[in-house]
């Protein structure tokens, strides 16, 4: 079933005017640099996390919505709302949480400004992952330390779930993945590659979804994952072609559904990756405009999130402007 739904927006969307393609820089540290100092391994990462099972799961996802603009705070309102009438058991929160260069310390006070703050009358957990304004570097995704302080602010906070930089979720039914999609940016990945592969062979839930922040397909400017930002290799840092080889590998066609963000805007994109369902969902906090040919079952460059019911073999999506108004939703039941 698909309902599609003309909804009156009470402003015309303006364009991300913070927006610029993530440049390549002479004065960025070369990745032989890094490499002293990676994200993370298979010996060090990849936490599981039990929850208790549920029977059916709902959630809300959104990412880039760390700006503190009277726009994210209209999502987390209608997210609120939404929640309250439809049911929301916890939040997928996929990176850039804090623009426009990740915090400092783990009593920065962007924690409360652009998180704590805009979500105070959301009771539920939110599962979250980086994104490459996180990790500092003005966006380009480097300072890899600050990593560590959103795993500790988990301690500090009611609603911040951050359990490590790539982890799982066993709610029962569905199996969730939270992807450290920058790292694999700049290469760092085999560790990620090895544990997803093998948390993902080990899952018996009905349901699995991984989750990041960079897109395999976008109408956004950031692209499709191996031309992001118009780059082509031998560029592969800045291309997203280090992303492409992750999930060619390990999330098309061997998880459901992938979820991400960093392209402001919401699409539910009409082609899969192996059957794997691919859906964008970066508007929380700001919008950037769609202009690429990937056909879709909808998109809008307006700020909103995705509501998710999963139920047995059913997965439905509903996409929500910043004021509530359902705009979009689609049913489809996976076969065996």
């Amino acid at each position: 079933m698909v309902i599609a739904l003309a909804a009156c927006a009470r402003w015309e969307a303006l364009p991300d005017e913070d927006f610029t393609p993530d440049p390549v820089h002479e004065d960025y540290p070369a990745r032989d640099e890094l490499a002293a100092h990676p994200p993370g391994s298979s010996e060090t990462h990849g936490v599981k996390v039990d929850m208790s099972p549920q029977s059916v799961v709902r959630f809300v996802a959104l990412g880039d919505a760390g700006t503190a603009y009277p726009a994210q705070f209209d999502v987390a309102d209608a997210m609120r709302d939404v929640c309250a009438a439809r049911g929301c058991d916890f939040a997928i929160y996929m990176g850039d949480n804090f623009y426009n260069t990740g915090v400092e310390a783990v009593d920065d006070p962007q924690f409360d400004e652009k998180f704590e703050v805009p979500y105070a009358e959301i009771g539920f957990p939110f599962w979250t992952v980086t994104g490459n304004h996180d990790y500092g570097g003005n966006g380009a995704g480097y300072e890899f330390w600050k990593g560590q302080l959103y795993i500790d602010y988990a301690a500090l906070s009611d609603r911040w779930r951050f359990p490590d930089l790539y982890y799982t979720v066993d709610y029962g039914l569905v199996d969730l993945f939270g992807l450290d999609t920058t790292a694999m940016m700049w290469g760092f990945y085999e560790g990620q590659q090895e544990w997803l592969d093998a948390a993902v062979a080990a899952s018996d839930a009905e349901w699995t979804i991984a989750y990041g922040h960079h897109p395999i397909l976008s109408n956004g400017p950031h692209g499709n994952m191996g031309v992001y930002d118009g780059y082509t290799s031998p560029m592969p840092i800045w291309d997203g072609a280090f992303v492409k080889e992750f999930m060619d590998g390990s999330v098309c066609g061997k998880v459901d559904v992938y979820l991400c963000g960093h392209d402001h805007s919401r699409q539910w994109l009409e082609d899969t990756c192996g059957g794997t369902e691919l859906i964008v969902s970066g508007a929380g906090g700001k919008v950037s405009y769609l202009d690429g040919e990937n056909p879709t079952w909808f998109e809008m460059d307006t700020e909103g999130f995705l509501w998710v019911e999963i139920e047995g073999k059913t997965f439905r999506g509903a996409f929500y402007d910043a004021f509530g108004n359902l705009e979009y939703e689609r049913a489809y039941t996976r076969g065996d």
